[in-house]
């Protein structure tokens, strides 16, 4: 007996693991798909919890297996808890809260038992994909986050088409993964009209309904310092810093500088921002042609928007354009940003260099390389004005066996000293450090300017690429009757400098990669079609803000649009969508309808299962009539007669078609007079 208990057990428990494979499967299936999306950000221990709890309920389904009872799941959940506020010391923020989003999903798919647990975790596993797109919404991981809906909306099917909850497990689907994802990837076809509508059509206010918590990545691009003894290998980044598109005829390459950071104060090895030194800015008449370009920069954490040289304006209510030609936002770009901007390549200025500009722009330290302003003094006094000192200088780097060198020695206390009369090799930042030092020596006003120099011409894209390598330095030094005026040494030492990047110059200080893409043209002519395509989707779909929807409307026609009419718009294409869903359906195959055996059989299984006998999916008529004889035995003998004859009816051999059709309606009204009781009669004994 208990050997016959324990194989209809086993036998039981294997078909309802048989049952549950398929929605349990596409529920962890969904899960998965949502952890690979945040895989490459999460810390290891938070990936390996979360695949461990999907491989721990997914073994649970298969085999005997110990799962947490309802006292230790809790307790899980507040490790994992406290594990992600020790991580993260914060359980608010997109990473730290996606991350716990996660682990609690991870942890409700090893308690699930119910259709309404699968939903659950259906449900979070579509919310961590809203946090993958609100985190990063590049081209590259378009597909993936495509893929990852489809897979949720698969599982959705799966989980509705399965028949209802029979017990502590969810049994089986009635839809297979063929299916689900054909009508799953139906039904997201169908919504892409009414997206499309959305995206173009919905009234988008300027701004942003919610403020993300800056990103943690590390900063990268120009920083606010600059210390060129200290290096002794600059690394080439082929990572993009920025694209430039031109509105007209671009300017020479010898004029392409990208302004940012300017550097004044100098510890005698550091240059750095001196905000608090800053003095009025000086006016400027604007000379030869004006400049306006679109800049598309890409995400640095950094708070320098880079403009050519001289920008005449600040391009957004948000941004400062310094003293020294800087402009400064409020905010670190975080996500791609674009603004057009109007620059003039020569300058002015209208009136004199204020005290306190002279003041700062010629302060040294007095124990600091002593040699090099030794040097200054005697080349200024033979000079005799400052241009001719300018000159002066410029001649002692082309003449003097400098060279130009990404790799150049560390230098010593006095970097200047060590650089001019030692080591000689250096690069940009070596030679305009040593050249604004020297003005300075010279009593010149001058200051160090960082930023951008040439750029890639991407002529799919129609627009220049300027990557971190093309980072640069150069000084300016003010000049009576002219102002602030460009001067970078680098030229003299390098003069290619100004045409070529510095990979063209050194194609070894790239790496491996970078050597590999610049030696074939296949390659980079693939490359430069992904950036274009790259871009239009940056500026036509992440960057279609009110003002871009405004300008849209106007070309339909649309030049003063109101919420009243969008909102009539939208009304009207929901209306055109829904109609056209309708007219879909309609047009659909429809399965058809029982006849009407079939429905007689379906009346007489009805009031069978109304009376405690339900019909298994899996039972034939004559073994549902055994079930039945187990379960009621009063009805044994009128539900073995009737399904008797259903099974003679529908797969014994076909009489003729008057006898059948006879046979058929005798069997309808032998079910519509069938008569049974929810609850079985009492049998009453007497003893004797």
């Amino acid at each position: 007996m208990v050997l016959a208990t324990t194989h209809l057990y086993g036998s039981q428990t294997r078909k309802a693991r048989r049952l549950i494979a398929a929605p349990l499967g596409w529920t962890a299936l969904a899960l998965l798909g949502s952890l690979l999306l945040h895989i490459d950000r999460a810390p290891v221990w938070v990936t390996v919890v979360a695949l461990g709890l999907i491989a721990w309920r997914m073994v649970a389904s298969a085999r005997p297996l110990w799962i947490p009872g309802k006292l230790i799941r809790p307790a899980i959940a507040l490790g994992l808890v406290a594990a992600v506020w020790a991580e993260f010391h914060t359980l608010n923020g997109l990473a730290a809260g996606t991350l716990l989003l996660l682990l609690m999903t991870a942890v409700k798919l090893l308690e699930t038992q119910s259709r309404r647990d699968q939903y659950i975790v259906i449900g979070g596993s579509l919310f961590l994909l809203l946090a993958a797109c609100l985190e990063r919404q590049s081209l590259l991981r378009t597909p993936l986050y495509i893929l990852e809906a489809w897979v949720c909306c698969a599982a959705l099917a799966v989980i509705a088409y399965a028949p209802k909850d029979t017990g502590p497990e969810t049994t089986g689907g009635a839809l297979n993964g063929r299916d689900a994802l054909l009508l799953a990837g139906r039904t997201l076809l169908y919504a892409i009209p009414l997206a499309t509508v959305l995206f173009m059509f919905f009234p988008r206010l300027p701004g942003a309904f919610w403020a993300l918590p800056r990103s943690e990545d590390t900063a990268t691009g120009l920083g606010d310092t600059m210390s060129p003894g200290s290096i002794s290998q600059l690394t080439s980044s082929y990572e993009i810093a920025f694209r430039v598109t031109f509105e007209g005829a671009a300017p020479p390459p010898q004029q392409r500088y990208y302004r940012g950071p300017v550097l004044h104060r100098f510890d005698g090895y550091t240059w750095s921002r001196a905000v608090e030194d800053s003095y009025g800015a000086q006016p400027l008449a604007y000379l030869g042609d004006a400049y306006r370009y679109k800049m598309s920069l890409e995400p640095s954490q950094q708070r320098w928007w880079f403009s050519l040289e001289t920008v005449d304006r600040t391009p957004d209510s948000k941004v400062l354009l310094t003293y020294d030609h800087e402009l400064v936002a409020s905010d670190p770009v975080t996500t791609p940003t674009s603004y057009t901007a109007v620059s003039h390549a020569y300058t002015r200025a209208t009136t004199p260099l204020s005290k306190l500009a002279r003041q700062v722009e010629t302060r040294l330290p007095r124990d600091r390389n002593p040699r090099a302003l030794q040097l200054a003094h005697e080349l200024r006094s033979r000079a005799g004005t400052d241009r001719a000192f300018v000159a002066a200088v410029l001649d002692m780097l082309r003449t003097g066996g400098f060279v130009y060198s990404l790799t150049p020695p560390l230098l010593d206390f006095n970097s200047v000293d060590d650089f001019l009369f030692n080591t000689r090799s250096g690069f940009c930042g070596h030679y305009a450090s040593a050249f604004v030092t020297l003005m300075r020596g010279g009593g010149v006003p001058a200051r160090v300017v960082t930023g951008y120099l040439g750029g890639e011409w991407n002529p799919i894209g129609g627009y220049f690429i300027v990557r971190q390598s093309d980072a640069h330095s150069w000084a300016e030094v003010w000049l009576e009757g002219r102002g602030w005026t460009r001067v970078d040494p680098t030229a003299v030492v390098e003069p290619d400098r100004l045409t070529r990047g510095v990979l063209d110059l050194l194609p070894e200080a790239g790496s491996t990669e970078t050597r590999l893409v610049r030696s074939s043209p296949a390659l980079t002519h693939l490359l430069q079609r992904w950036d274009a395509l790259n871009t239009w989707w940056n500026d036509a779909v992440l960057k279609f803000d009110h003002r871009s929807q405004l300008q849209f409307l106007s070309r339909l026609g649309v030049t003063a649009p109101t919420l009243r009419t969008l909102g009539w718009a939208f009304v009207t294409a929901l209306l055109i969508w829904l109609a056209w869903i309708a007219w879909q359906v309609g047009r659909s195959p429809r399965p058809p309808r029982p006849d009407r055996l079939a429905r007689a059989y379906a009346q007489l299984c009805k009031k069978l299962a109304r009376a405690g006998a339900p019909r298994e999916a899996h039972q034939g008529p004559l073994d549902y009539s055994v079930a039945v004889r187990s379960r009621r035995p009063d009805l044994a003998l009128e539900a073995r007669a009737l399904l008797s004859k259903y099974a003679d009816l529908r797969y014994g051999l076909t009489p003729g078609a008057e006898s059948y059709a006879t046979q058929v309606r005798a069997f309808e009204r032998a079910v519509s007079k069938l008569r049974v009781s929810r609850t079985p009669p009492t049998v009453t004994t007497h003893a004797s």
